[in-house]
């Protein structure tokens, strides 16, 4: 199943290429008291909520994806973890290029391990990314993303996957600079996921996936998640190892060789084999 999130926080169900409004379904949520509990409202339900998208998407009339605006399907992640280096390219291009390491040393993620971005940076595919930093180069990065559906801590590589509640599109925007990861990828806007969620049962195998990204029609980044250095399940279970993993977390897994910098007006386009594609203006 593929569903989305989109105009004025309604949910829809995407079949082809039409959504349908399921936003119904949300009736059976539970009312929410302080303090809330962790966790997406959505995707702690979502076992219990997803017969009933099914059958709502059969019953309901379809808009076309294409005059509807989306937004990020996930609307309340309680943290965004993400994979620095992951990529054995893109650390070698890293390593060799000032604009990008800034005169430090670029270590491995086995080093680094994984960091956080700021929830407050997400936006959806329906959204423009703000590059307004007129002294700073500001680089794409395109990743595969995916969301918890099941609470763990300390989650074993070998069950990983049953974690995974469906997976997106990531753009970790970038500002270069000297400061700490966290700063320099949590600005508003920087953190763009969509066009929609693709449940794991879909998707399958994440581990050798085709993408690329396109900035005005020229190929900028292209690559398969065969190539990562910590495989999504490995992921899992580093960040686990730190972090309860609650549902509606997201985990971006990290990007391949051929980061470069986009500018107002640019539009990006990216696409991930089996999850979508969609183009993010910049502004």
């Amino acid at each position: 199943m593929r569903f989305c999130r989109f105009d004025d926080n309604r949910l829809g169900v995407i079949k082809g290429d039409m959504v349908h409004d399921v936003t119904e379904a949300l009736a059976a949520l539970p009312p929410l008291a302080w303090p809330v509990p962790h966790g997406d409202q959505f995707f702690n339900h979502f076992d219990m909520l997803r017969p009933q998208m099914e059958a709502l998407a059969d019953r309901v009339p379809g808009r076309p994806v294409g005059e509807v605006r989306l937004l990020s399907p996930v609307g309340n992640p309680g943290k965004i973890v993400a994979a620095p280096v992951n990529y054995a390219l893109h650390l070698d291009e890293s390593r060799a290029d000032r604009q990008i390491n800034f005169g430090s040393e670029i270590k491995t993620i086995h080093e680094y391990g994984v960091f956080l971005k700021s929830p407050s940076s997400v936006i959806g595919a329906g959204d423009a990314v703000v590059v307004d930093w007129e002294d700073r180069r500001t680089d794409h990065e395109i990743e595969l993303a995916l969301v918890i559906g099941k609470q763990g801590f300390r989650i074993a590589e070998e069950d990983a996957l049953d974690h995974v509640a469906g997976y997106m599109i990531g753009l970790d925007m970038t500002i270069r600079g000297t400061e700490d990861r966290s700063f320099r990828k949590s600005l508003d806007t920087f953190t763009v996921l969509g066009p929609h969620i693709v449940t794991a049962d879909e998707v399958g195998n994440p581990g050798a996936l085709d993408f690329e990204i396109t900035v005005n029609g020229e190929s900028r980044q292209k690559s398969n998640t065969a190539l990562l250095i910590l495989n999504v399940q490995q992921l899992i279970a580093y960040a686990s190892k730190a972090y309860t993993l609650y549902p509606g977390d997201v985990i971006m897994t990290g990007t391949p060789e051929g980061v470069a910098p986009v500018k107002p007006g640019d539009v990006m386009h990216a696409w991930i084999d089996r999850v979508g594609e969609m183009s993010v203006r910049v502004a």
